[in-house]
């Protein structure tokens, strides 16, 4: 218990660290801190997206896959 209010403390620390380095930053600097912030966002979200329709494709292959042993085993059955 100790050592994750101590990680807690530790972790506000350093966001207040950073948000008082960003205020007291040029609009420039700001800017540069903004774009990388929508860059990782934007990686994020294509990175999401990318692994949801690989995904969808497993779950096909499976499904496919499935209905082609239910037919292997229902012809020969007959």
């Amino acid at each position: 218990m100790g050592s994750k209010k101590n990680g807690l403390l530790a972790l506000l620390g350093l966001g207040a660290l950073a948000y008082w380095k960003y205020k007291k930053s040029t609009p420039e600097e700001q800017q540069a801190v903004k774009d990388k912030i929508n860059t990782a966002k934007d990686n994020l979200t294509k990175f999401g997206n990318d692994l949801k329709s690989k995904a969808n494709e497993v779950v096909d292959q499976a499904k496919n896959k499935a209905g082609e042993l239910k037919q292997d085993v229902e012809n020969s059955a007959q």
